[in-house]
């Protein structure tokens, strides 16, 4: 993409996937997504590239008529505020190892939650979760001609952390009594995918598969009353997700891109949670074993975005997105539709250097949260109920990229 017909084109197929796709796509996507999964850096043209970015998200939403459904009879508070901001960074460098042949190394953050609600009618069910991650990746990729344009097969592998805690009233038995889990996990996972590219008109198509990332060393504590047991569950897995993306110059200095992203989030119902002395036999979903259980009772996830991009003139671009995020709750949790609306600009003050700043606004739609009946009649939900309303969403972007 450095040598083009079209001049004006230079430079807008490189920026607008990174600035308003990856940096507004964490804006709050279902399930426990913050930065997901993203290479593409690894089609920078550029022999060496490396870029660094962080999206701050402040997602408002707010619980109402919460009524206490454990059996305890809480009457503290029927409302609470149920999200906390977060940071989503990042950090990459690609380059060309021999003609053809790129490959890049990149840290992420692409899952994690923190909800705390406090002291309110819930507080059997959540009073604070905080979920975290940390991914590790390596990804190459082989081009070569084909047609008017080029070819390019893509792989790699990942290393991911996964680890958090969760705190609740223990039980209504236990009147008010304060209970944790801890929990830490890690696994490996690859990515394999395609890609097709004409510079000349700064097309891309790309599809990329990213593999499930089994958690099979699942353990930690729970901590009721100040007393710490060793816990651990079954494995569990992390969602492999398939997303195409796509770009095409449309006119001199004008570009069109959009995507489709699906997660396969329906992996994760509920974790159960048992003390260590558990055979693994007994330790299942509402089994012999379980002391606690993580619920999540998600959905898979779909994300549909689309934008515009346009290069003013060799310094300056800019560019604007619609998303449509589906909700992976559906009768139980918060995480309902999201749409947002992501605008950006980058500055190229010389040709070796990129800054990029965006911002984004949304709407998380109203719902309401009960029982939810899953897996081998397992019910979800019988702590409490609440609605939520239509609430806001907004987040804001800043990026650097050098490359030589």
């Amino acid at each position: 993409m450095n040598v083009l017909r079209l001049k004006a084109l230079l430079g807008a197929g490189c920026f607008s996937l990174a600035l308003i796709g990856s940096a507004m796509h964490p804006a709050h996507a279902g399930g426990l997504e913050r930065g997901g999964y993203d290479i593409d850096l690894l089609f920078d043209p550029a022999p060496f590239a490396t870029e660094a970015e962080a999206t701050y998200v402040m997602p408002d939403r707010k619980l109402k008529n919460a009524v206490d459904t454990s059996g305890a009879g809480l009457t503290v508070s029927s409302t609470a505020n149920d999200s906390e901001n977060y940071w989503v960074p990042r950090i990459g460098a690609k380059a060309q190892i021999v003609q053809g042949v790129d490959c890049m190394v990149d840290y992420s953050q692409p899952w994690g939650a923190h909800t705390a609600p406090g002291i309110w009618n819930g507080s059997y069910s959540n009073i604070e979760t905080d979920i975290k991650s940390n991914n590790y990746a390596a990804t190459c990729s082989y081009k070569m001609d084909a047609g008017k344009g080029q070819i390019r097969f893509i792989g790699g592998v990942f290393y991911q952390e996964v680890y958090g805690f969760k705190e609740s009233y223990a039980n209504p038995l236990l009147g008010t009594t304060l209970g944790r889990v801890d929990l830490d996990s890690s696994g490996w996972g690859w990515r394999a995918g395609i890609a097709y590219e004409i510079p000349d008109i700064a097309l891309r198509a790309s599809l990329v598969y990213n593999s499930q990332v089994k958690l099979d060393n699942i353990s930690g504590t729970l901590t009721v009353g100040g007393f710490p047991t060793p816990i651990y569950s079954p494995t569990q897995s992390m969602p492999d997700t398939l997303e195409l993306k796509m770009q095409s110059g449309i006119a001199p200095g004008w570009l069109a891109f959009g995507s489709i992203k699906w997660v396969n989030w329906s992996v994760l119902q509920s974790v159960p949670i048992c003390p260590t002395i558990a055979p693994a036999a007994a330790c299942f979903t509402n089994g012999p074993g379980q002391v606690t259980s993580l619920d999540l009772m998600y959905r898979d996830g779909w994300t549909v975005s689309g934008g515009i991009g346009h290069k003013f003139n060799e310094q300056w671009s800019a560019a604007g997105q619609l998303s449509w995020d589906r909700g992976t709750s559906h009768g139980y949790g918060s995480q309902t539709d999201t749409w947002t609306l992501g605008g950006g600009v980058a500055y190229t003050p010389k040709p070796n250097i990129e800054v990029r700043l965006a911002g984004a606004i949304g709407v998380m739609t109203s719902g309401h949260s009960g029982v939810v009946t899953g897996e081998n009649g397992y019910q979800a939900g019988t702590d409490v109920s609440y609605d939520f309303g239509n609430d806001l969403v907004t987040a804001i972007s800043g990026g650097i990229k050098i490359k030589f």
